[in-house]
């Protein structure tokens, strides 16, 4: 049994290499600057009009956050939810990774890849929107899985993204989340991990069976909530350590560039690390390119595929160049070591503890707790999503189950090789998407040109709003 547990191990090892290695994080990159030459950079360009669109529309636009579709969600609610399952524990534990494997330097890079991941977010929703459709009971059908089969006529493709994403959600979705928060509330609490499980198993178990509207009810709140009270925290941290951040700044743009060996390697390896950490860190916590968030931002009740592109831009910026960059600053400005003598959340508990003593210690199992129980509910309508498609609405409540009852199991037991295999599963979803991005590019560029002479240059123009002409 021990001999099948180790080569299980060596093969996903392999994949896994493959998959959050070299080749797989120049595809994502270079998906992302393809995207943003094709749309001359539309990110940069009109990012005055993304912030108006999204956040200062939350606060002017009841269409934003309101909608009279029972059978849809909201643009903020989409949103929300989205952010829910991008805004997790990487955020917190993948950030310090990146730093400890990679140096200050890997910050930088990962502000590279959220530069060119807001494009292939935006991509991906476009196509999300343009080619999702409505099943016999009214409600959308969306996500890669639409426009794999449907746009670029390749169902293979879809049932392997939908398979993909399946295994992920009970994976990097449930049980490295769930773990994280009852590892963090018994080490700083002392909560039994059994109560922890129960309690979780509880509440998610009650959001999830009331289906999304009731799962985007609940992260239209507790995003912002959690999102704001983490910001805060992270600049009243950084503001007592004001004096290190031009320090923290210079490691950060000179270390991203460091062509010095470490003990004797190879030259540039620094450099190297820094790249290859921070891309694969920014791409882990932001999931531009890995489809996932489509499949709820395909259920808002916008009409415009460039909107809600838009949205998907807005969601990178937040996730990366917001949080995980307070995250980093956090660490950088604290003075705690970045030897590898911590890991992953130890290294952010460490910093806040430092600046607030006991107080830094329960900030962060609150953020920790706030954090991956958001990408539980995000993960789990990501998983209804897949199942549906592989087996239509009547598996559905089977799969609500067993993802309640795995959250058991994810409070009470750490196994490290379901979460090997969910971090595996979570960056093969991106192989068939970004197939299907690259490949359905054409509509993306049209799209955007035909929304830009519309809205930006007054032109009378008929609307791309469907593949299926149902926009109406």
């Amino acid at each position: 049994m021990e001999s099948i547990y180790h080569f299980i191990e060596w093969i996903n090892q392999s994949v896994n290499n493959f998959v959050w290695g070299p080749p797989m994080l120049a595809l994502l990159l270079l998906t992302g600057v393809y995207m943003s030459i094709r749309t001359r950079f539309f990110q940069l360009r009109k990012f005055p009009f993304v912030l108006k669109q999204t956040i200062f529309a939350i606060f002017q636009d009841k269409k934003v956050t309101k909608t009279k579709d029972h059978k849809s969600i909201s643009q903020f609610q989409a949103l929300s939810t989205a952010l829910a399952a991008t805004i997790g524990t990487g955020n917190i534990v993948g950030v310090a990774t990146a730093i400890t494997a990679g140096g200050p330097g890997a910050v930088f890079w990962m502000w590279v890849s959220a530069f060119f991941g807001m494009m292939t977010s935006y991509s991906e929703n476009v196509l999300g929107i343009y080619f999702r459709k409505k099943d016999r009971h009214g409600e959308w059908e969306g996500g890669p899985m639409m426009y794999l089969q449907y746009g670029l006529h390749a169902k293979w493709l879809a049932v392997v993204f939908a398979v993909f994403c399946l295994f992920a959600s009970f994976g990097i979705g449930n049980i490295a989340q769930i773990n994280s928060i009852s590892t963090a509330l018994n080490t700083s609490l002392h909560v039994p991990t059994y109560i922890t499980g129960v309690v979780l198993a509880l509440l998610v178990g009650f959001i999830v069976i009331g289906g999304l509207k009731r799962i985007a009810s609940v992260t239209e709140k507790l995003v912002p909530f959690m999102a704001i009270l983490y910001i805060l925290g992270a600049f009243a941290l950084i503001a007592v350590n004001y004096k290190s951040i031009p320090s923290a700044f210079y490691s950060i743009v000179t270390e991203a560039f460091s062509l010095e060996s470490v003990g004797g390697g190879v030259f540039g390896f620094v450099m190297a690390q820094a790249i290859r950490f921070g891309l694969a860190r920014g791409v882990f916590s932001n999931e531009a390119g890995l489809g996932s968030a489509v499949m709820v931002h395909t259920s808002s009740d916008v009409k415009e595929p460039v909107r809600q592109g838009i949205w998907g831009i807005f969601e990178v910026f937040v996730d990366t160049i917001i949080i995980c960059t307070l995250t980093a600053l956090v660490i950088l400005t604290s003075g705690i070591p970045i030897d590898g003598s911590l890991e992953g959340s130890q290294m952010t508990m460490a910093a806040f503890q430092k600046g607030f003593g006991v107080f830094g210690s329960v900030f962060m199992s609150v953020a920790i707790l706030l954090f991956a129980f958001s990408t539980v509910l995000g993960w789990s309508f990501y998983g209804q999503r897949a199942t549906e498609y592989l087996a239509g609405k009547k598996a559905v409540p089977y799969y609500k189950f067993l993802f309640v009852m795995v959250v058991l199991v994810g409070a009470m037991s750490s196994v490290q090789l379901v979460w090997d295999l969910s971090d595996t599963f979570n960056g093969l979803m991106a192989i068939p998407n970004l197939i299907g991005v690259l490949l359905l590019s054409p509509y993306v560029i049209k799209i955007t040109k035909n929304y830009s002479e519309r809205v930006f240059n007054g032109k009378d123009l008929k609307p791309m709003r469907s593949f299926y002409g149902n926009e109406k």
